[in-house]
């Protein structure tokens, strides 16, 4: 298919507005509820298959070779000592031989193998892969997480005491995730590590402090307050009232309970491996079992310049082992059909390897063709999207830009692409580029999405 300029079927979504919600936290001693300003609500749904996004961010760029796209024919200096790929549940396709967990899952989740938008920088790549856009305007674009946080947190209705929007355990650090929605819609970052007990989340869990430590504490709180004794019907009192029993609903109540791992079965947890990304992948269920619609796992360690190969060895088995328990535990709980799971990261690696030193078996950064997964929500499993070529170098077939892909994870949302972003000059800024814009698009992956 021959890269068209970016252009929906345009609709005039029904725009209403609603009056904010006193329902941010931040994380200091506790959570504290603040007021905001009133944004434009999004239009109402039409047809949502999603009710979440789990995205797994492989921060640094993973090779696509190595994992989801394959080249054996290729040779040595392409596919390296990983020469093996290995088959899966679905008939003709074939994935990474360290991913042999995955392969047995391969019907949950399809393969796009022919992403690309020319782009070898972290920081440039990230911004296009996280909001379809190019960089280098004045205007800096919020990334799929802040939208859907927009679109289905707080004005939305979102009642829950965790943020819409959360990053197990560090920002991503690449771009600025809200863009110029500013930082209500940037994400809660956990911190931490869910694979230690116990996961001391900040703002939330503090280490060495017990339960009976914090409850005395907000006894003794309470004993000092004379003003909230003398007061009881100020509104400015009541607020701090409210904002004080949200902090520890979060500290002492459902809140933290969601971080807890102790609660889940050890086989399960064994299951996805006692690692941060394994406990993490964990933590992103338990998440949206709970209703929290965008969790983000960064995921690093992928910026494989020397000894990639070494690399792979050492994270693909635990990349393997979270993610396919992942697909498996959600699929069994009932919640795949209406949680995608994104994986990705900014770009491929060279798919020339770079034996010389200082490299030693290196990949460099390379946006001309890179691979991602889509699973759930909608979106159909065991198929492949576009082709790259015999080495993995340059797109073959079927061209995805990562407008398409972001695209498709909306429209599965119900998120309409024609509705305004609220912005600080009140530009005609929309949730996705028009065909003014100039973004290239070779459309949305309807090959895999649900009729």
């Amino acid at each position: 298919m021959n890269p068209k300029y970016f252009d929906f079927e345009k609709q005039r979504p029904r725009i209403s507005r609603r009056e904010a919600v006193r329902r941010a936290l931040f994380a200091a001693s506790g959570l504290v509820l603040a007021d905001h300003l009133s944004f434009q609500a999004f239009a109402a749904p039409a047809a949502a298959r999603a009710k979440a996004v789990i995205q797994i961010w492989m921060w640094g760029g993973p090779s696509h070779i190595d994992i989801f796209d394959p080249k054996p024919e290729a040779g040595y200096d392409y596919c390296g000592p990983l020469k093996t790929p290995i088959e899966t549940n679905v008939s003709g396709i074939r994935i990474g031989e360290l991913l042999p967990l995955l392969a047995k899952q391969a019907d949950k989740y399809s393969i796009v193998r022919s992403l690309t938008h020319g782009n070898n920088g972290h920081e440039t790549a990230s911004y296009i892969v996280q909001t379809g856009r190019q960089p280098g305007g004045r205007t800096v674009f919020p990334c799929v997480g802040a939208v859907v946080s927009l679109a289905k947190g707080y004005d939305a209705g979102y009642k829950g005491l965790i943020p819409p929007y959360v990053v197990l355990t560090e920002p991503q650090g690449r771009f600025d995730e809200a863009g110029f929605l500013g930082p209500r819609f940037k994400p809660f970052a956990t911190g931490g590590n869910p694979a230690l007990t116990p996961f001391a989340v900040e703002g939330v869990v503090l280490p060495g402090f017990s339960d009976q430590r914090q409850k005395n504490r907000r006894e003794l709180l309470h004993h000092l307050d004379t003003l909230a004794q003398a007061l009881p019907q100020d509104p400015q009192v009541t607020a701090a009232t409210q904002a004080e029993n949200m902090a520890y609903d979060m500290i002492l109540g459902d809140g933290a309970k969601v971080f807890d791992l102790s609660q889940e079965k050890p086989e399960l947890r064994d299951r996805y491996g006692k690692t941060k990304f394994g406990q993490s992948c964990l933590v992103a269920r338990r998440l949206v079992e709970r209703g929290i619609p965008y969790v983000t796992i960064n995921y690093g360690g992928w910026d494989t310049h020397k000894e990639n190969f070494q690399t792979m060895r050492r994270q693909l088995p635990d990349m393997d082992r979270g993610f396919s328990t992942l697909l498996q535990d959600l699929s069994e709980r009932g919640l795949l059909d209406s949680t995608i799971v994104w994986w990705g990261g900014e770009f491929g690696r060279t798919p020339k390897v770079q034996w010389e030193a200082p490299w030693n078996g290196g990949r460099g950064h390379y946006g001309k063709v890179f691979s991602a997964v889509l699973a759930g929500g909608g979106f159909k499993g065991g198929q492949v999207i576009g082709a790259s070529d015999a080495r993995g170098e340059e797109v073959k077939e079927r061209p995805v830009y990562p407008v398409d892909l972001i695209g498709s994870i909306y429209a599965q949302m119900g998120i309409e692409p024609t509705t305004k972003l609220p912005n600080p000059e009140g530009q005609p800024l929309f949730v996705l580029p028009g065909p003014k814009d100039g973004i290239k698009s070779a459309g949305l992956l309807k090959e895999i999405m649900s009729a």
